[in-house]
């Protein structure tokens, strides 16, 4: 609700006024008395209804008077309608699953820090339409580009370690991932790959994979994560349990910039879980959708309604004084 001349409220000054000049006149009134010898026999009389409610008219008159001002502040109702029209981005996140991506360089694993950020990500976009490519030795499609966002984070919680047979196919990771952009209509496509190590397995190699996204007009983003030297690695040991080695860090950075170089994207390593949050949150400001906003406001006015209780409150107050509680006379 919103009010056209709220000024008028400054009104509400007077009722006080006006409330104390009928007090006053009132008990004026009251002092006013005649001496009689006895009142004994009066005590006894039914008090007449009209005289109970002589202050009806008032109350009556004061409740029209101020919805009379509440009318003329001019009560409004904002009705808003806006209408969003979103130039979406098609995203494909192509996700290493390899056995490698169980080291604790970053908390409280590669793997896991990975799909938490992933989640992030997808939490921050709005009208985007965002799929999910994993690969070990093979690659496979967990998620077709998609806007149901709650069902993406559901199967990429499905994702695991060990699904199939060990290896780090990029090439094939991102040619899957093309697959699924190649046909998009989208004004921009994105391919987002995350990798602990070098190609070794597929049959395509990650460079002529990003010729081929270049020709489908795909931007692809690399990130290497892990840090640099030696991470530890957990292994289990059947006496001990639980033991830590340390595995060297071998991330093809030269390659992985290559692909980013050849489509338009970028090369980011993240070397603790810290700086994998804030590449995303890169990412995520450069690849924003463009949204336009058509803002449409009406305004219903509400004001007839408090006139019209007002009139009715100032009526039923005339009628009150002049007919049903005026005082019968005798001649």
């Amino acid at each position: 609700m919103e009010w056209s001349n709220p000024e008028w409220f400054w009104a509400f000054a007077i009722l006080p006024v006006i409330i104390g000049v009928y007090l006053y006149r009132f008990f004026a009134k009251k002092r006013d008395s005649l001496t009689y010898s006895s009142l004994e026999e009066l005590q006894n009389l039914p008090g007449n209804w009209r005289a109970h409610l002589h202050w009806l008219t008032f109350i009556l008159f004061i409740g029209g008077l101020s919805f009379l001002i509440v009318a003329l502040a001019r009560p409004q109702l904002k009705l808003t309608t806006i209408e969003r029209n979103a130039e979406g981005i098609d995203i494909v996140m192509v996700l290493d699953i390899s056995s490698s991506m169980r080291a604790e360089d970053l908390k409280p694993n590669r793997f896991e820090a990975a799909r938490d950020v992933a989640k992030e990500f997808i939490d921050k976009r709005i009208s985007d339409r965002i799929g999910l490519v994993s690969f070990a030795m093979k690659s496979f499609t967990v998620c077709p580009p998609t806007l149901d966002y709650r069902l993406l984070k559901e199967l990429l919680d499905e994702v695991e370690m060990g699904m199939i047979e060990d290896g780090t196919a990029i090439g094939m990771g991102i040619a899957t991932a093309i697959n699924r952009l190649k046909d998009s209509e989208a004004t921009s496509k994105v391919i987002i790959v995350l990798t602990d190590g070098q190609n070794n397995a597929g049959e395509i190699d990650p460079v002529t994979a990003a010729d081929l996204a270049v020709t489908y007009g795909i931007k692809i983003y690399t990130i290497g994560a892990g840090t640099r030297g030696t991470a530890p690695y957990p292994t289990q040991d059947p006496i001990f349990g639980r033991k830590y080695r340390n595995m060297q860090v071998d991330i093809d950075e030269e390659m992985l910039t290559k692909v980013a170089d050849l489509t338009g994207g970028q090369y980011y390593r993240a070397t603790d879980t810290e700086s994998l949050f804030s590449i995303y949150d890169q990412i995520d400001e450069l690849e924003k959708s463009k949204v336009e906003e058509l803002i449409y406001t009406d305004y219903e006015d509400r004001y007839p309604f408090y006139l019209a209780l007002s009139i009715a409150l100032f009526f039923i107050s005339f009628a009150a004084d002049r007919i049903w509680l005026r005082p019968f006379t005798q001649s």
